[in-house]
């Protein structure tokens, strides 16, 4: 079928009806074939209250009891909905999916509301997208019936293959292969479908490249659509070619997107700090057919050493910044007061020079230098012209650093590992886009400098958007609960770390993570941290932005600085630069003098429409169809693609230590184990509390350890322990691990006898597999 509910739902407008006929224009339909299948699709949408048939053809319909979301399912079972609109989860019992998978993106219906201690239940209406077209797998012949087992294990079912496809049977699993889904589950028919190719195991980096982009399906991305691109408008342009701008930037991936330009210009009682923008929203037409294939692809994907760019090979080629080039952009000049506070600001279309590109291996070099020394390292003798000015950037950079942590930001020094293969994923981006917290990085490198000047630059066309009452997509990034904060503490407290509770009794997440980096189990009690973190997500109205350290009135951060790699950065430029070049700045021509609508100074002054109406309608039809819902979505789905890749590196750089006994650092306690993470990959594994045979152990959850009954053996959290690597399954990212038993231990049959401590919960299994989790 060429469209999907959503597709369909997409289309109709709220307000007048839409004639059959051009919605099947719309969604592309010309065969029989497929108008019979439109036909049945309005026909249960009519059913379920969403569409109603009029003469002049269907009228989309607010339902209320059905609410859009997106399924999440575990390997045993459970099911929960993520509601699109942030409302508490849904829990949907097996019965209730109606053949919904993992991913689908779902209506849902609630059928008993939530208690105190549980979830709301519903079940599955409609299916309004369909999460897998083709998933990775393995053949099997289960009795007279030849099938697909899907390695993601969240995928509760079996796919029924042709008999053609035996010759895919594969008995020593040295190869995985790509089924293409023929026919979803429907009524008590099995879902069918096709082997499409074979895929090795163990065929090195770029096959496993290749086995992450097929299980995420961005191994056939469809090509931009042709597209002849406007050429920025030469007058009216600030000419800024006189700065010497930087390009600071550590990606060295294939295809690595381009990032912005920074230039200082110090003043009297402070400094302007310029970021220039590539000029990428005045190249293509706004709601043209280039624009929603970017808006499909939503964001630059890093695969390690290679990109997959947001934009097309052309609108890179034409928007790219080089050294010594003239080049159009959009800037913003931020006057900062020596304190480093935003004080004015100004955007305005440019055309810059670029002087130099600078590396980290530049900045490393400048940190390392001796004060007054008067000889030039060779990293630096390219940019003597630059060290001044590159001094001031970074020293800027720590002061607003500084103010963002005093503000309640916080920074976690939980880095990427050392592998080769991560490539640029180890590499911080400027703008933290998918988590609520930085990774800390040294004041010199090139992204802890760029990052501070963005969060500014987004946060000043936040306010102004505001302020101008324009339909801007904000990124909100709420704080963390207060319950979730203080589990957190009293984790760190029953492992004696002295913490300063506010006067409520209630810990702060900058308060806990000073607290924590000074202790020597600091990185363990910062992973309680970042799982306790809420992603950043984007929505139509501004709200509290933790991570910038912005709250209540101030909460206005609209991301617009990085257009090579996120879509709703182009929407906002987009926004930006019809504001500037066609932004009504007096009510009349008969008014002679007219307000400077690129700079603070207009907020308050205007009361006239800024934009005519035809000007800003696509933008507010797009906020109504949906788009934010999918870029949330899309946002999801780059957090999953980088943990998929860190996983699979991880296990690769497992399998040779198979059997090997290395040290280890307790991440994690529950009643069933703990989890252990081993250097220097950083590899995570369980070690099941059935394997520790040398005596019987409590959970005790207050104190966040398992202990002994009779030796008094505590595991606790950030405790180094030996584990031994007993088996590694790189494609599910399982590592098995088992701890070294005490010496001299000998298994004598013991339970421990009965335990009455109500903070305890005794646990005692046969002896399984020990099963870790990546």
């Amino acid at each position: 079928m060429k469209f999907t509910v959503a597709d369909l739902l997409d289309q109709l407008p709220a307000g007048e009806p839409l004639p059959i006929v051009k919605l099947e224009k719309a969604l592309g339909l010309s065969g029989d074939q497929d108008k019979r299948q439109l036909q049945i699709g309005l026909d249960a949408l009519i059913r379920l209250g969403l569409l109603a048939q009029e003469d002049s053809g269907l009228r989309r319909q607010e339902n209320p009891e059905l609410i859009p979301a997106r399924l999440r399912c575990s390997s045993k079972g459970f099911c929960f909905a993520l509601r699109e609109d942030g409302g508490e989860d849904i829990y949907i019992r097996d019965h209730q999916l109606n053949h919904a998978w993992n991913g689908d993106r779902v209506l849902v219906k609630v059928t008993r509301e939530g208690g105190r201690r549980r979830s709301p239940e519903g079940g599955v209406q409609c299916i309004l997208e369909r999460q897998t077209p083709s998933l990775l797998a393995q053949v099997e012949q289960q009795q007279d019936q030849l099938v697909a087992t899907p390695l993601d294990d969240r995928l509760l079912t079996s796919v029924r293959l042709p008999e053609a496809d035996a010759a895919y049977l594969d008995p020593d699993h040295a190869s995985v292969v790509e089924v293409q889904i023929d026919r979803y589950p429907v009524a008590q028919f099995a879902p069918q479908g096709h082997v499409a190719r074979r895929l090795p195991v163990n065929g090195g980096e770029a096959a496993d490249r290749d086995l992450l982009l097929t299980k995420h399906r961005l191994h056939a991305r469809p090509a931009a659509p042709r597209a002849t691109l406007k050429l920025p408008a030469p007058k009216e342009r600030t000419d800024l070619t006189a700065q010497n701008s930087l390009l600071l930037s550590d990606w060295q991936g294939k295809e690595a997107p381009d990032l912005p330009a920074l230039a200082l210009e110090q003043r009297e009682g402070g400094c302007t700090l310029w970021i220039h923008t590539p000029a990428v929203a005045e190249r293509l037409g706004f709601g043209s057919s280039l624009d929603h294939w970017l808006r499909d692809q939503a964001d630059a994907l890093c695969l390690g050493r290679q990109w997959l760019p947001l934009l097309s090979p052309a609108l890179t080629k034409a928007a790219a910044f080089r050294v010594g080039e003239a080049q159009a952009a959009v800037s913003v000049g931020l006057d900062l007061s020596s304190e480093g506070v935003l004080e004015h600001y100004r955007f305005c279309l440019s055309q810059i020079k670029p002087a130099a590109v600078v590396g980290a291996s530049a900045l490393t070099a400048l940190a390392e230098r001796k004060p007054k020394s008067r000889t030039t390292p060779a990293a630096l003798k390219p940019l003597k012209d630059q060290i001044e000015q590159l001094e001031q950037l970074i020293a800027l950079g720590e002061l607003l650093r500084q103010r963002r942590l005093d503000q309640g930001s916080i920074d976690l020094d939980l880095p990427m590992p050392p592998i080769e293969s991560l490539g640029d994923l180890a590499i911080p981006g400027p703008d933290a886009a998918t988590r609520g917290w930085m990774v800390q990085l040294p004041p010199h490198h090139p992204m802890a400098i760029l990052r501070e000047a963005l969060l500014l630059a987004d946060r000043a066309l936040g306010q102004h958007l505001r302020a101008l009452e324009l339909p801007a997509i904000y990124a909100v990034n709420p704080p963390a609960e207060a319950s979730d904060l203080n589990d957190v503490a009293k984790a760190a407290l029953a492992l004696d770390i002295p913490l300063e509770l506010g006067e409520e009794g209630n810990a702060s997440g900058a308060e806990l993570a000073a607290a924590f980096a000074a202790t020597d189990r600091s990185r363990s009690l910062q992973q309680q941290m970042k799982a306790i973190l809420r992603p950043i997500s984007l929505a139509s109205e501004p709200g509290d932005h933790a991570l910038a350290g912005l709250h209540g009135d101030e909460a206005a951060l609209a991301p617009w600085s990085c257009p090579t790699l996120h879509y709703a950065d182009l929407w906002n430029q987009s926004l930006l630069v019809l504001l500037l070049t066609e932004g009504k700045d007096r009510p009349s021509v008969r008014h002679k003098i007219g307000v400077d609508l690129a700079s603070d100074s207009c907020h308050g002054a205007i009361d006239w429409p800024l934009l005519p109406n035809s000007a800003l309608q696509p933008f507010l039809q797009a906020h109504t169809h949906g788009l934010l819902q999918r870029l949330n979505g899309k946002r999801r789905f780059l957090a999953e693609l980088e943990a998929d890749l860190l996983a699979m590196a991880q296990a690769r750089q497992a399998e040779p230590l198979v059997g090997q006994v290395l040290p280890g650092v307790i991440s994690g306690v529950q009643s069933y184990g703990f989890f252990v993470e081993v250097p220097p990959s950083n590899v995570e594994g369980l070690v099941h509390v059935s394997s520790l045979k040398d005596d019987w152990y409590e959970y005790r959850s207050r104190q966040n350890r398992l202990v002994g009954r009779k030796n008094r053996r505590t595991y606790m959290l950030g405790d180094q322990v030996d584990v031994e690597i007993q088996k590694v399954d790189a494609l599910r990212h399982q590592i098995d691990l088992g701890v070294l038993l005490p010496e001299g231990y000998e298994d004598d049959g013991d339970d421990g006898g009965d335990n009455d401590d109500d903070d305890t919960t005794s646990t005692a299994f046969e002896t399984i597999p020990v099963l870790s989790e990546a």
